[in-house]
């Protein structure tokens, strides 16, 4: 260890924060946030496994053909409780809705249990996507208030929390479903005949794949909340490439969830998952739309109100980190844009992709934006990227 007590490997990233200028303070709170997703050297060990689909998918897939034809909200409500429930501070303290979405009561016993409101509830739709570890649910909710609706139910208890504008995804994890668990004991009771049903129930507690599911909720708006005026497309036009960047970046976000266990609302994480969107969705990695992403077209201005203002961390960087975190993620996109130019003859996709996800992962805030080198993956050090840092 080295003697500050840091974790091996920071030495470097000390270094590229000091170049930076971050100093005292400044410097641990940017080392502590910008921290790598994967400790170096595991990228090209990570990238050799393989993941099937997870068990999940066989009975989402059930769902999504249901959902063809009974349409996916009223499919839905059948399985996932907090479809049953308004928004409503308060509410995931009752004792009617602890019954029911963490002990698998029916909602029907609950008077509180009086819907969640959708003002286009028809519209929303349910696919299983293949993706790079696996397939995945996605719930696409064309009206805004019904994606923000669906976001406070599946991902904050019914709560009535604040879905900032420039949100329009939810990578929702973590949702007991009754329908897995009731299912699990039809199979267990047949192959255990003789024995209570609280042996099983205690043998699949600990097996959380086997009843907690994970899905993507998407918004179809402007990415980011971005005006297509701002893009240089028609409006048709770019609200569909809005919904492939959407859906590709939070694809990437369950890549590095089922790959290294983590998904999180940090500037490496999304600098990562904006990249692969792009790049997927236009063939090439647009830089001038990654700046306006975070609200940083007219750097060193940051516009007020911005995605970039959603990451700041918890508990938040302070105004002076913060600042030098808005330089390295300007810098971080030049640099990005400088590996896709390296790229552009053979843009990765599948393993490839993979791999070169893996990389980036394993790089810290500043590194993404500094004087290093970014790698096509497989490439020798001496004839990669070189990537020369801005310094703002």
């Amino acid at each position: 260890m080295p003697r500050d007590g840091s974790p091996p490997g920071n030495d470097g990233r000390r270094r590229a924060l000091r170049a930076a200028g971050a100093c005292g303070e400044v410097l641990e709170e940017l080392l502590a946030y910008g921290t790598p997703l994967i400790p170096a050297g595991r990228a090209a060990l990570l990238a050799e496994m393989s993941f099937p689909d997870e068990p999940q998918t066989e009975v989402w897939s059930g769902y999504a053909e249901a959902a063809e034809r009974d349409g996916a909200i009223p499919v839905l409500r059948r399985v996932l409780p907090q479809l049953s429930y308004p928004i409503r501070a308060g509410i995931s303290g009752t004792e009617g809705y602890r019954a029911t979405t963490l002990r698998g009561q029916a909602p029907e016993l609950d008077a509180e249990a009086t819907g969640l409101p959708l003002r286009r509830p028809e519209e929303v739709t349910l696919r299983v996507h293949p993706t790079l570890v696996g397939s995945v649910p996605i719930l696409v909710a064309p009206d805004r208030g019904d994606f923000e609706s669906l976001v406070r139910a599946l991902s904050s208890r019914n709560e009535p929390v604040a879905v900032p504008p420039s949100m329009g995804a939810c990578l929702v994890r973590g949702l007991n479903n009754w329908d897995r668990v009731r299912r699990f004991r039809v199979r267990w009771e047949a192959e255990n005949p003789g024995r209570s049903w609280d042996d099983g129930f205690r043998e699949l507690v600990p097996r959380k794949e086997l009843y907690q599911d994970r899905f993507i909720l998407l918004s179809t708006g402007p990415y980011s909340g971005l005006p297509a005026a701002e893009t240089g497309l028609a409006e048709e036009e770019w609200l569909a490439a809005s919904l492939s960047v959407r859906r590709e970046h939070e694809m990437t976000h369950y890549f590095t969830l089922r790959v290294v266990g983590s998904a999180r609302n940090n500037l490496v994480d999304e600098l990562i998952a904006d990249y692969v969107g792009l790049v997927l969705t236009f063939g090439t990695y647009r830089a001038d739309l990654a700046l306006r992403f975070f609200g940083l077209e007219a750097y060193p201005a940051c516009r007020a109100g911005s995605r970039l203002e959603i990451y700041r961390g918890k508990p938040p960087l302070s105004d002076e980190a913060f600042s030098l975190a808005r330089r390295l993620v300007h810098d971080a996109v030049r640099n990005l844009a400088r590996l896709d130019e390296a790229l552009r003859s053979s843009p990765p996709g599948g393993p490839a992709l993979s791999r070169l996800v893996l990389e980036l992962a394993s790089l810290g805030l500043e590194e993404l934006a500094g004087n290093r080198e970014l790698r096509r993956p497989g490439q020798e050090p001496e004839t990669a990227l070189s990537s020369k840092g801005t310094g703002g």
